[in-house]
C-alpha cells in the first residue's frame, strides 16, 4: 500500500472567550499594526459593537478609521474603494470585522493594497498566488461577529467579479490573519435568520470537508467535532440569541469548518456560489438548501463514512438517519426546503450549471460534478424532490 503524501497548514493565534474584544488594541500591536483601518459591512457599521471596537482602539492611542462600503456578497468595486481608503489614510494594517463579507473584503484589501497587478491575477488557480509580492501584504487582525464562515482562520477571500457575476477565490498564504479575536458576545445581536444561515455554512464546511476524498485526517477529525457542535448548539442559538454557551460553541464550529475545508469542498458550494452571485442569496442559507440534495447525490461514494459519522453523533439509522437529522435541523432553524424559498427560479438554470462546473470547489466533490449531474441537482433543489437528486 502506498504511503499518503500531502501538504497541511493550520490556523493562527486565536484569542477565544467572552469579553475578549477588549484585547483588540493589543492584538493590533502584536500584529505590527499602528494605524489600523477597520473594514466591515454597511449594516454592521451602524451597530454599537462596531462603535465600541473603534472606541477601544482609539482609547489605546492607535489612530483608526472605518471603511464600510461592503455589500453582503462583496464585489471588486468594494475592494478597490477599500484600497483607495487604505492608501489615502496611510494605514499599515486591517482590522477585518464582521461576517464573511467584512472579513473577506478586509483580508483582500490588506493583500491588494501593496500589489501592482490586478485583483484577478491572484485568483486561486494553480500557483497564481506566487505572482504577489509577499513583503507588501499588510497584516490583518480578524474579529468575527457571526459564527459560520470561518474566514477569520482562512487564507483566502471570496469576491464577486461584477463584469461576469462570478464568485472568485483570491488566495495567498499570508492572507491568514495574524491574530483572531473570537468573542461570542459579539454574536448575540445576530437575528435568527443570520444565525441559522451562518450555522448552516459551518455545517456545510465541515460536512463537505469530511466527505472530500483527499487525504487529511487532522482536518477530517476537526470536521467531525465541528458537526457535533452545530447539531447540538445551532437550534439553541436560533431559539435564544442570548444563550452565550451556544453562541460560543457555534463560533468554535465556524472556525473549525474553515480549518477543515482545506481538505476540500464540493457540490454544495459549487452550486451555492453561482446562485448567490446571480440572486444575491445568503451564502450559508443557500448551502443549507442544497445540502440534502447533494448528500443523496453523493451517497454511493460516502455512505460508509456517513454511517461512521452518524454513529459518532449518536444518530440511529446510518445514512438515512443522518439525512433525517439534516432535514430536521433545517426545519428547526428556518432553512427553506427548496430554492424557491430563497427567491430563486429556473430562468438562469443553465448559467448556474455552467458556473458550477468551473467553480474551484467542484473538484472536491466525491462524485464527479458533470453538467448532467449539476443540472439534476439544481432541478431537484428547485422542485424540493430530494429523491430526484439520486
Amino acid at each position: 500500500m502506498s504511503t499518503p503524501t500531502a501538504n497541511w497548514s493550520y490556523p493562527t493565534a486565536i484569542h477565544f472567550g467572552a469579553g475578549r474584544i477588549k484585547e483588540l488594541a493589543d492584538a493590533c500591536r502584536a500584529a505590527g499594526i499602528r494605524r489600523p483601518l477597520l473594514v466591515t459591512d454597511a449594516g454592521l457599521a451602524k451597530l454599537a459593537i462596531t462603535a465600541r471596537a473603534i472606541g477601544l482602539v482609539k482609547e489605546a492611542g492607535l489612530p483608526v478609521a472605518l471603511f464600510s462600503e461592503v455589500q453582503p456578497n462583496p464585489v471588486d468595486a468594494n475592494v478597490e474603494a477599500g484600497i483607495a481608503t487604505f492608501r489615502a489614510g496611510g494605514h499599515d494594517g486591517i482590522v477585518a470585522f464582521g461576517g464573511g463579507s467584512g472579513l473577506d473584503t478586509g483580508k483582500v484589501i490588506a493583500f491588494m493594497a501593496g500589489q501592482s497587478r490586478p485583483l484577478w491575477d491572484f485568483e486561486d488557480i494553480g500557483d497564481w498566488w506566487t505572482r504577489a509580492d509577499p513583503d507588501r501584504i499588510a497584516p490583518v487582525v480578524a474579529v468575527p461577529t457571526t459564527a459560520g464562515t470561518g474566514s477569520e482562520v482562512g487564507r483566502a477571500g471570496v469576491i464577486t467579479q461584477e463584469a461576469t457575476h462570478t464568485k472568485k477565490v483570491i488566495f495567498h498564504p499570508k492572507m491568514m490573519p495574524r491574530v483572531v479575536i473570537c468573542d461570542p458576545e459579539l454574536t448575540v445581536g445576530m437575528p435568527p435568520f443570520i444565525t441559522a444561515g451562518t450555522g448552516m455554512d459551518a455545517l456545510a464546511h465541515c460536512l463537505e470537508a469530511y466527505c472530500s476524498p483527499s487525504y487529511h485526517p487532522m482536518a477530517e477529525g476537526i470536521a467531525v467535532e465541528g458537526m457535533r457542535l452545530v447539531f447540538e448548539n445551532l437550534p439553541k442559538a436560533v431559539a435564544n440569541g442570548n444563550d452565550l454557551g451556544a453562541r460560543a460553541h457555534m463560533m468554535s464550529a465556524g472556525a473549525m469548518g474553515a480549518a477543515s475545508f482545506q481538505k476540500g469542498l464540493g457540490a454544495i458550494h459549487a452550486l451555492s456560489h453561482p446562485v448567490g452571485a446571480l440572486y444575491n442569496t445568503h451564502h450559508g442559507m443557500t448551502n443549507g438548501v442544497f445540502m440534502p440534495y447533494v448528500l443523496v447525490f453523493n451517497r454511493p461514494a460516502i455512505e460508509a463514512k456517513i454511517v461512521r459519522l452518524a454513529g459518532f453523533l449518536g444518530l440511529g439509522g446510518g445514512f438515512d438517519g443522518f439525512l433525517k437529522a439534516v432535514l430536521d435541523l433545517r426545519k428547526r432553524t428556518g432553512v427553506p426546503h427548496d430554492l424557491g424559498g430563497l427567491g430563486v427560479d429556473d430562468s438562469r438554470a443553465e448559467t448556474i450549471v455552467e458556473m458550477s462546473l468551473v467553480d474551484p470547489t467542484a473538484g472536491g466533490n466525491p462524485v464527479p460534478l458533470t453538467k448532467e449531474a449539476s443540472r439534476k441537482l439544481f432541478a431537484a433543489a428547485l422542485s424540493g424532490d430530494i429523491a430526484a437528486a439520486a
